[in-house]
């Protein structure tokens, strides 16, 4: 009995977003060659200026840039440009662990998993601000109340992807708010995911973030809700037509008792709001409707993209 061959050893890509990190870009390649030392690794310059791309491309990686500001801009370029089996996302900074990548593509494959999540444990306070911990926490809440369930860390920016998962990710997000869109992709099409705790390290001296707070929180938090609305538009349109039901009967109801006890309508403006409102919540309920079948179709045409593509195998 002939034993089957095994499976190619898989071809992984290291992707490396940045934006002036000269201060952390060798380091982080040589640390992600150190890990995994037949991948190649990309680093994608987006309008740097002050010497990060020199730096990068001394240090052994493949260089590349993209002139439209915005994380999620580079993301998109990096997943249509190249082409592998396992792709690697970091940030250029070094303050994600690469020795973390091999445990976490060992267990994309072993497990035929579409995506690993490196949720972040950070022993340093100045690693991760009390505000942005805060933020995550309600962000992972609210996104796991609005599509049924979450990740532990919805914002890390360490991740594995399967190829399969790369190549059905229409990326539509410009900026920070690009984890977030990778997480509903990964929640709507149901995708088999898992998470590695990894370690989060304070940025090296010299290396300052490009995170704005509440600027970035408000984009992420608008995200979310377009996401909500085009991924689930009976429940979104419903409640908005709900409440204006709601709001409709409160209005209704003295002018109700006030017709049964003497025949009259007396206040006729608040009765053309009450009509107003009751059929506005019907059009919010039928375009709820319309928008979930319009809604199937898309996500149907995404599960196929997703299929097209074979699963990740372990080589051995």
């Amino acid at each position: 009995m002939t034993s089957l061959p095994d499976h190619p050893a898989p071809r992984v890509a290291v992707l490396l977003p940045c934006y002036n990190e000269a201060a952390a870009i060798e380091r982080t390649i040589s640390g992600f060659r150190a890990a995994l030392p037949s991948a190649t690794i990309y680093v994608y310059d987006n309008n740097s200026n002050d010497g990060t791309v020199g730096l990068a491309r001394a240090a052994g990686a493949v260089v590349r840039t993209e002139k439209q500001q915005g994380k999620g801009h580079v993301v998109r370029r990096m997943f249509a440009d190249i082409d592998a089996d396992v792709y690697i996302m970091a940030d250029g900074d070094l303050t994600y662990d690469p020795k973390a990548a091999p445990p976490m593509v060992e267990m994309l494959l072993a497990e035929q998993l579409d995506m690993v999540v490196g949720t972040r444990k950070h022993e340093a306070v100045e690693a991760y601000r009390g505000g942005h911990v805060l933020g995550n926490k309600l962000f992972t809440g609210l996104l796991a109340g609005l599509f049924g369930r979450s990740f532990t860390d919805i914002f890390s920016g360490y991740r594995v992807f399967s190829r399969r998962f790369v190549k059905s990710f229409p990326v539509l997000s410009a900026g920070f708010e690009i984890e977030t869109e990778i997480s509903v992709h990964a929640l709507e099409l149901k995708m088999p995911v898992g998470e590695l705790e990894t370690v989060y390290a304070a940025r090296p001296e010299g290396s300052a973030s490009k995170l704005s707070t509440y600027g970035d929180g408000w984009k992420i938090l608008k995200t979310i809700f377009t996401l909500y609305r085009i991924e689930r538009p009976v429940l979104f349109f419903g409640t908005i037509g709900f409440g204006l039901l709601v709001l409709g009967l409160i209005l209704a109801t003295p002018l109700v008792m006030t017709y049964l006890a003497t025949g009259l309508v007396p206040r006729v403006p608040t009765a053309i709001l009450v009509t107003g409102l009751g059929i506005v919540a019907v059009l919010c309920l039928f375009a709820g409707l319309i928008l979930d079948t319009v809604t199937r179709g898309r996500r149907e045409v995404r599960r196929l993209a997703y299929l097209t593509h074979p699963a990740p195998v372990s080589p051995l």
